[in-house]
């Protein structure tokens, strides 16, 4: 969305020119140690992240049998003010913060599945908006007390639209609401004091909005088996509950402090701009490889022509985990520009996939739920990027990219099972896990914009964290039913564009300076609901649509080594 695109590009713009309005001289100038330096002041900042939101709708006619919560995964943007105080003589650190952050956000599921007879609905949640009053307690924990853990708690409000529309049938019948809802927060975080005025903090919050009601729209229910007979059911009310987990990788200027200040220069402290201190003119490389452990979700909604795309025929949601191996790279110049990036490939162990379709067979199918697994395949991604370091120092390299995501996955789903109990649906009797069904192979093409810090955190330990706003992402698939017998072709090919976020964090540890080994934690998500289309079955245009929704998430283990000083 063109909101979050903004509040990147201000946040990068920003930072950037923080550093670049003051000549390098400002480092030759005679300048004593700070003797004392603590927390306590008034600062405001910058902020880029994600997660994701989740809804739950609850059927008043009885519990889903598949479906009823909503997963939105989400980019956020914005800023933040506050205010802290540091206990006189101690490494407590008490404060207070306010944010807002702009939303780009889309989630749809299924809900209302109360039963197989019962013409169920597509659930779409999507939030624009997130603010948060929160009171911080935090404890100084290195030497110099510039590393802050904290704790925090507070007040959040998020507004977001909800669409409920009953699927396979026209006239369109479907609910709509666009509210702001009131809850409460609790996260905790880490900040870094990069200078006396400047820090870097990475936050995680859980956000909980309570219950609210929402209607379920009118839809029909079939009351004799296997026949195109059906009695309406009217609208109800459904109670449904709002939760939102987002990351958070922040910029803070503390405004009791010279921005253009530093800590007196040595080999353990860092600097604001100019030369790299006690690393010489040369170039800092630093190569590695890593395992990551992944899970995957992806989601296709087939819809109409020119309808709604959220008025569904059918909905195919693939759930894998699968294993990988990659290297990685990172170049810094005495200048301050970097170039990184990695490229890994792996397998997909396990999964699951279910086939949904609505109103089938000549109407004699209200609802239709199949389960294939197992789902087995491959995957391949490769990132690079470039970017300028505003902060930088042996001990310090924060600042903006912009870059390129390619990433790619095949799989393939086995057997077939029904989980509806309705003798005249699909797959009835169940196909062996050893038929292959399906494929689907899906390419995805992204541009980046973030913020990256590495920081040192004391004892050999250091953090690195990042946080990409993907303003376009490019989708292409291909699918084929491989046992449809009533088309003349089983491909469907695929497309759309849309936005996306993608996030990091890694601990690691170094036995000496060259060598290190750490793990953490990744998140990627797209979401691509414009110009999104499916050639169902070789067909050619005008086409159906097919929002698509892709997330992978999970953690890896990496083992690097530096070499600084080069020419």
């Amino acid at each position: 969305m063109k909101r979050i695109a903004c509040v990147v590009f201000v946040a990068l713009a920003g930072i950037a020119s923080a550093g670049a309005a003051d000549p390098p001289s400002i480092f030759l100038r005679p300048s004593s140690p700070v003797p004392f330096w603590s927390w306590t002041g008034l600062y405001a900042g910058v902020h880029v992240g994600g997660g994701a939101g989740f809804t739950r709708f609850n059927d008043p006619a009885g519990p889903s049998i598949y479906g009823g919560n909503v997963r939105s995964p989400l980019a956020l943007g914005g800023a933040q003010i506050g205010y802290n105080w540091q206990i006189p003589n101690t490494s407590f650190v008490l404060g207070a913060e306010g944010d807002a952050s702009a939303l780009g956000s889309d989630g749809t599921n299924t809900c209302f599945a109360s039963s197989g007879f019962v013409i169920s609905a597509n659930c779409l949640v999507s939030q624009t908006f997130a603010g948060t009053i929160a009171a911080r307690l935090g404890y100084a924990v290195d030497s110099h007390a510039r590393t802050l853990l904290y704790a925090k708690g507070g007040f959040a409000a998020m507004h977001q639209d909800v669409e409920a529309t009953t699927n396979g049938i026209l006239p369109v019948r479907e609910s709509n609401v666009s509210s702001t809802r009131i809850g409460w927060l609790a996260g905790a975080g880490v900040e870094r004091a990069l200078t006396p005025a400047w820090s870097l903090k990475l936050e995680y919050n859980y956000m909980d909005f309570g219950t609210d009601q929402v209607v379920k729209p009118a839809t029909f229910r079939q009351v004799i088996p296997g026949a195109d007979a059906y009695v309406a059911v009217p609208a109800g009310l459904s109670d449904t509950r709002h939760m939102t987990h987002a990351v958070k990788l922040g910029v803070n200027l503390k405004f009791n402090e010279d921005s253009r200040a530093t800590w007196k220069p040595s080999d353990s402290e860092y600097a604001l701009k100019g030369p790299i201190v006690a690393h010489g003119a040369g170039a800092v490389v630093e190569v590695g490889t890593r395992a990551w452990y992944s899970f995957g979700r992806h989601q296709k909604d087939l819809g109409g022509i020119n309808l709604s795309q959220n008025l569904l025929v059918s909905r195919l949601t693939y759930d894998t985990s699968a294993a990988s191996g990659e290297a990685f790279g990172r170049i810094d110049t005495p200048d301050g520009f970097f170039v990184k990036g990695f490229a890994g490939a792996g397998r997909i162990l396990n999964g699951k996939m279910h086939d949904e379709d609505w109103v089938i067979f000549d109407a004699t199918v209200p609802y239709s739920n199949t389960l294939s697994q197992p789902v087995k395949g491959s995957l391949a991604y490769a990132t690079f990027d470039v970017g300028y370091a505003v902060f930088r120092g042996p001990n310090a390299k924060v600042g903006g990219f912009l870059g390129y995501n390619y990433s790619k996955d095949s799989n393939s789903a086995y057997g077939c099972s029904q989980i509806v109990a309705n003798p005249d649906s699909v797959c009835v009797p169940a196909l062996q896990d050893t038929t292959l069904v399906i494929t689907q192979d899906n390419q995805w093409h992204a541009l980046r914009a973030g913020l990256n810090g590495v920081v040192t955190l004391g004892n050999g330990f250091s953090l690195t964290a990042e946080a990409a706003y993907l303003p376009y992402v490019q989708f292409s698939g291909v699918d084929n039913h491989l046992l449809r017998t009533d088309v003349s072709d089983t491909v469907s090919r695929e497309t759309a564009t849309g936005q996306g976020v993608q996030l990091e964090a890694l601990l690691s540890y170094s036995f000496n300076p060259a060598f290190s080994v750490g793990a953490g934690g990744r998140y990627w998500a797209a979401w691509v609901n414009n110009s999104a289309y499916v050639n169902i079955f070789g067909t050619e245009c005008p086409c159906q649509t097919l929002p698509s929704r892709s997330e992978r998430y999970g953690g890896f283990v990496q083992a690097s080594y530096r070499f600084d000083g080069l020419k």
